[in-house]
């Protein structure tokens, strides 16, 4: 299945958002829809650093233990994170307990308390393609993995300090944060307010 499927209220989705009532949601509610703010944009950017190498749905499902856990990814609050802290990250059945995903996920608040308000945001945002150049993917296979902004995007945040910010996490970034738009074409959330 590659196309856009009948969900279970018959509407047309990207298929991969049909597999669990938590995907439909996301899919629905959250994915491609832009978000703005510094504390938002470092969540999504720890979420997809720590869902590398796993399905999304194992995020989705441990995002409420992530926010305890993470201090509602407050910049500031978890800039200020103890080796208790890590410790106690480390042994928080309720995240992904991944060493190094966690370290950078600490580092990258660090560096980005240094920043000023909102200069996440308008670094991020700067990458956002021209959606007129970008035609509605019609197949699963036309939507790519990198591009060419999250290339850059991924350069210009490891050029400014952060960690696990690869081409594949920035997209997948600029996806969920609605930089880019890939619904599929015939997906009934892809126009959807």
């Amino acid at each position: 299945m590659t196309a856009a499927v009948a969900g279970p209220d018959g509407a047309l989705r990207c298929p991969w958002a049909l597999s669990a009532a938590e995907y439909v949601a996301y899919h629905d509610e959250e994915w491609g829809r832009p978000v703005h703010g510094d504390d938002a944009l470092y969540e999504r950017l720890s979420l997809e650093a720590f869902q590398s190498g796993l399905s999304w749905i194992t995020i989705l499902r441990r995002r409420p233990g992530f926010r305890v856990a993470f201090a509602d990814f407050k910049i500031s609050a978890v800039a200020a994170f103890t080796d208790a802290d890590r410790e106690r990250l480390l042994a928080d059945p309720g995240i992904i307990r991944n060493r190094a995903k966690i370290d950078a996920s600490l580092a990258n608040a660090r560096v980005l308390a240094e920043w000023s308000p909102g200069e996440l945001d308008s670094l991020i945002w700067s990458h956002a393609p021209d959606p007129a150049t970008r035609p509605a993917p019609r197949t699963l296979s036309d939507v790519p993995a990198v591009t060419p902004e999250s290339t850059a995007l991924s350069k210009a945040l490891k050029k400014r300090g952060l960690r696990f910010v690869g081409p594949t996490t920035a997209y997948a970034l600029m996806q969920a944060c609605g930089l880019v738009n890939d619904h599929l074409e015939d997906c009934a959330v892809r126009n959807s307010p």
